[in-house]
């Protein structure tokens, strides 16, 4: 009985946010509003395992994949949109699948059509339906799926400004960061001044720290116009696990991965790719590729797109560092 009245004061409160989205702006954009995922059921998860055998688990967020206008957020049981998630699992969340649980739910992101890169995306209106699907989520993984096993965040560009509204409002709690291993929150700007707004969020100073923000953006030296680089934004090297600006020479880098993002197709990998170095002055992450890049809709030199792919073998790497740091430490 406990798992039917959650699931319907979840509907309750899921229906609430959406009417009072349509109420605030009654544009033909915004008359439709997609239906509500339940978190209660397993269709509204693009990961849910059977059989959790990990030690840790995974909380994945997604980046935004949705560009229509009407309506202003993705409905979660298109097939299509539910497929490209399905590829994002491999592209981005397979550098955490192998050491952890999988857990992915489905949420109504915002399109990039209702985005300002202006403004603070968190007030947004739309943005905000999205990002309540994912506390609503994270509420019920943390009550009825996670059996208390400590876990990591993880996400890329829309979903890490999801993830750093999660971590901004709901790790004060001391038991929820006792539980967490590290947040990945890459592709987009956690800064200084969150630090010192939220001094429960510690940025990572090293490869095998715990409880911390792992954070970078990944860009071309005299880049400019990243609408996901903030001032003052911390960033650590994924190569050499430093935020002093120290060059990380290429055979640092255990290897790109190239997917076809949508399909979760491996298109190459390769050994050494480049090498990077953090930019004391913007925070930005920096690297010279070797290849002509299609960077998609970002200025030029703004490699976004490729936060994951230029690093994939070292985050992967890297995740199963700080898991037995988090099992030592923790005696498990």
């Amino acid at each position: 009985m406990r798992f039917i009245r959650t699931g319907m004061l979840s509907l309750l409160i899921c229906l609430a946010l959406a009417g009072a989205a349509m109420a605030a702006d009654t544009s033909d954009a915004a008359e439709c509003v997609p239906a509500c995922p339940d978190y209660a059921q397993g269709v509204s998860w693009a990961s849910l395992p059977d059989n959790p055998d990990k030690a840790v688990d995974v909380f994945y967020v997604y980046p935004t994949i949705y560009p229509k206008t009407s309506p202003l957020n993705m409905d979660v049981f298109n097939s299509g949109l539910r497929a490209d998630v399905q590829g994002l699992l491999k592209a981005q969340a397979g550098v955490y699948s192998s050491s952890a649980n999988l857990f992915a739910p489905y949420y109504r992101q915002v399109s990039f059509a209702a985005l300002d890169p202006k403004q603070d995306m968190t007030l947004n209106r739309y943005f905000r339906i999205g990002a309540d699907d994912v506390h609503r989520a994270f509420d019920y993984y943390l009550n009825f799926l996670s059996g208390g096993r400590p876990f990591i965040l993880a996400a890329h560009s829309q979903g890490s400004v999801v993830m750093l509204d999660l971590l901004r409002s709901r790790f004060k709690d001391p038991a929820l960061q006792k539980r967490l291993v590290a947040a990945y929150v890459i592709g987009y700007s956690v800064t200084r001044e969150d630090l010192e707004k939220y001094p429960w969020i510690k940025p990572a100073q090293g490869a095998d720290d715990i409880g911390v923000v792992v954070s970078w953006n990944t860009q071309a030296p005299g880049a400019v116009g990243s609408p996901v680089l903030r001032p003052g934004a911390i960033c650590i090297n994924p190569l050499n696990w430093k935020t002093d600006g120290t060059m990380a020479d290429k055979n640092l880098n255990l290897g790109a991965v190239f997917f076809d993002d949508f399909k979760g197709k491996v298109l190459r990998e390769v050994p050494q790719y480049t090498g990077a170095r953090v930019n004391l002055e913007n925070g930005a992450l920096e690297t010279v590729p070797p290849d002509k890049l299609v960077i998609g809709h970002f200025p030029p030199g703004v490699l976004h797109k490729f936060d994951y792919a230029f690093w994939y073998r070292n985050i992967e790497h890297n995740v199963r560092t700080r898991i037995d740091a988090y099992l030592q430490r923790n005696g498990s």
